[in-house]
Order: C-alpha cells, then sequence, then structure tokens
C-alpha cells in the first residue's frame, strides 16, 4: 500500500516517517526545492551563520513524547529564547517581567509591591476582556500597553488591537519576577545542525521517496491509497470559495561584520518603525562561534497569491469562509488535511508534531483517516 504525503514540513515528514516504519511505503511530493518547510534552515556561505530561512524557530514544549521523538532524529542544544523590545529609546526585557517594569517605571519594586502596583495601573473596570486591547489595559494598564503592544500589533496584524481576540494576548503572560526566558515549558533547545538536517533524518527511510519541486494538485494524485495533505486548505479546492486571509512576512536580508545587536530576537515596538523586529541569526547557535552576522528586519502585511502564508487572521469573515471550505473537505474521500496550512490554525512546532504523530496512529489503526483528525473550528 502506497500513501501519498504532499508537503515535506513538520507535519508531512512525520506523517511519513511513522507510515514507513509501520509498513508502507510513501511518497512525498514537495513544491518547494527544499525540505521542512517554514523551519527550513541552511548555512551562509559567506559567514558560516546557521540562517533560519523563513525567520526564526525555537523548539519549546511540555510534551515529553514529542521531545524524545525530534532526539531520534537530531541532537538538541540548549537554548533560551530572550527577547528585547526597543521603546522610547530604551531596550527592554519581554515578556514584560519584574526588571521590565522597574526599569520603565524608575522604581526596585519587589514582586508583592510589583504586583500591587500593575494591578493599580490596570484597568480594573474590564470585567472580561474581548479583545487584544482591553486584555492588555486589564494586564498592564495603558502606558505599558502603548509602550510594547499597541505599536508592534498595528504593525504585526495590520489592524488595530480593538479588533483583535482577547486571546492573542493571553500567550503573554506578566511576570512578578526576574526571569526573561520568553518560554515557560519544560523542554526547550535548537537542532544542533538545525531543522532541514532533522526532516532529512525523519525522511531517510528506505520506504520512503521524496519528490521536491514537484506541487500535486487533486486532479493529480493518481492511484494512492490514501493523500496527507499539508498545504493551504482552501488550495485544495482551488480557492472556488475564495481566499483565506493570512499575514505574510517580507525579510530585508543584511550582514554585520561583527555582533550587531547582542541579542537573537529584538522587538520595536513603536508604530513608527516600520518593521516588528530584527532576529540576528548567529544567535540562535550560541554554542557556535562566527566573526560575522546575518540578520533579517522583519515586515509584516496581508498576504497575497503568490506570497508564503504565515499567520491564519481567522476574523469574522474568515471563520465563516473556514466554516464552508470545512463543509467541502468534510465530503473529500481519501485526504486527510493536516498541519497549519491544512487545518488553518497558528500551530508552533510541537503542536505540529503532536498533531501529526495522532494522525498516524489514527490510520495505522484503521487503514484510512478522516479528512480532520484534528478539527480547525
Amino acid at each position: 500500500m502506497t500513501v501519498l504525503v504532499i508537503g515535506a514540513g513538520l507535519s508531512g515528514a512525520v506523517i511519513a516517517r511513522q507510515l514507513a516504519e509501520a509498513g508502507h511505503r510513501v511518497t512525498v511530493c514537495e513544491a518547494r526545492a527544499h525540505v521542512a518547510g517554514n523551519c527550513h534552515t541552511e548555512r551562509d556561505a559567506d559567514t558560516g551563520v546557521m540562517v533560519h530561512v523563513y525567520g526564526p524557530h525555537i523548539f519549546h514544549t511540555d510534551d515529553a513524547q514529542v521531545w524524545d521523538y525530534v532526539h531520534r532524529f537530531a541532537h538538541f542544544q540548549p537554548y533560551k529564547n530572550r527577547v528585547k523590545t526597543t521603546s522610547r529609546g530604551q531596550v527592554f526585557s519581554l515578556p514584560i517581567n519584574l526588571h521590565t517594569i522597574n526599569q520603565f517605571y524608575g522604581r526596585t519594586l519587589r514582586p508583592d509591591e510589583a504586583r500591587a502596583f500593575i494591578e493599580a495601573q490596570a484597568d480594573t473596570s474590564i470585567t472580561d476582556p474581548q479583545t487584544f486591547e482591553e486584555q492588555a489595559l486589564r494586564f498592564v494598564g495603558p502606558d505599558l500597553y502603548e509602550a510594547f503592544f499597541r505599536g508592534y500589533t498595528v504593525k504585526q496584524w495590520g489592524m488595530s488591537p480593538a479588533d483583535l481576540p482577547a486571546a492573542i494576548l493571553k500567550r503573554l503572560p506578566v511576570r512578578f519576577n526576574y526571569d526573561d526566558n520568553y518560554f515557560a515549558h519544560r523542554f526547550q533547545g535548537m537542532p544542533e545542525h538545525g531543522y532541514t538536517a532533522m526532516v532529512e533524518a525523519m525522511l531517510d527511510h528506505p520506504a520512503i521517496t521524496v519528490h521536491l519541486s514537484r506541487p500535486v494538485t487533486p486532479d493529480a494524485v493518481g492511484d494512492y491509497a490514501h493523500t496527507f495533505y499539508a498545504g493551504p486548505l482552501d488550495g485544495w479546492f482551488g480557492h472556488r470559495l475564495g481566499r483565506l486571509g493570512y499575514r505574510t512576512l517580507d525579510f530585508e536580508r543584511f550582514t554585520y561584520a561583527g555582533d550587531y545587536q547582542g541579542c537573537a530576537v529584538m522587538n520595536y515596538g513603536e508604530e513608527d518603525v516600520p518593521y516588528t523586529r530584527i532576529t540576528e541569526h548567529k544567535h540562535f547557535s550560541p554554542w557556535e562561534d562566527h566573526d560575522g552576522s546575518v540578520l533579517y528586519r522583519e515586515y509584516s502585511r496581508a498576504c497575497e497569491a503568490e506570497d508564503i502564508p504565515y499567520y491564519p487572521i481567522r476574523q469574522v469573515r474568515e471563520k465563516a469562509l473556514l466554516r464552508d471550505y470545512v463543509a467541502l473537505a468534510e465530503q473529500a474521500q481519501g485526504v486527510t488535511f493536516v498541519g497549519r496550512l491544512g487545518t488553518y490554525r497558528y500551530l508552533d512546532m510541537d503542536v505540529t508534531i503532536r498533531e501529526a504523530l495522532d494522525t498516524a496512529a489514527v490510520f495505522l489503526k484503521g487503514g484510512s483517516a478522516p479528512p480532520f483528525v484534528h478539527a480547525p473550528l
């Protein structure tokens, strides 16, 4: 039995590997000239820096099984993501922590004092925050909201924080200690030789055949036992109902003969700075030593037809359109939609792998799989 996997990112690679190890033959078709999707990494020829070609990806998870799984295919080095932000002529730590609060307000508050102080700044009249703006005002009050969240959010999403759901900000807690690790998960790290090498190792199995630079449309699928599709959900149906909305990123790449900013990620929270952040890629591999540096300025904008989709918008219009596409997909036979694009959700890498493992398990249990193992709605 030969199975077709369309897309050689994390979803496709994990599913392919699981099925191959269970005795199936798997054909993987990838539209790009490389595997690993948007977490593709490659060495810069001039500096030797490992570059995250489509923007930085940091692996973090509380899922011990997923952590063990990726260690089968790559050696991970410890890595903590410590994000800085430039605002009002100063550099601060994010997420907002005790150091951020004391520096911003010129205080020397202890944790309990800072908690009471921030609660006094917060808009306590907001009892059930519905929007990003309401959530921020309820969390931290107007001063920290204006300095760190409003401008960055306008640039990232192309709309007012008053029009975005509160859930987006729930991923950014306020900490009343000096912990500046951006993530709070138990397991955090980077594959020593990059994500592309890890995905190549996943696909390195005698029962897996990989075809690069080979896009596949539904009418060209051919005679396979089942198809797992990791491309855009609306793309499978030729965008017949319209295009689901995404934000995309433009990268302005530049190099520097030294250390440009002293950290991997520097956000720019003010709206009059056109880019959202600068990433310095050699700092994502702190176990390496490079004289030169490769950096990206990131600009967010609406995704057009030929762009790479990054962040699903999932506003009212998109959710209504998504429901219509899900209804179409549920009538499809012999195909399962997987991953960030196939289910139109923002997924961290560990969740992507977890869902791919779940999807493969469903298929192996019954010899087939429904259109969605993890529902988009």
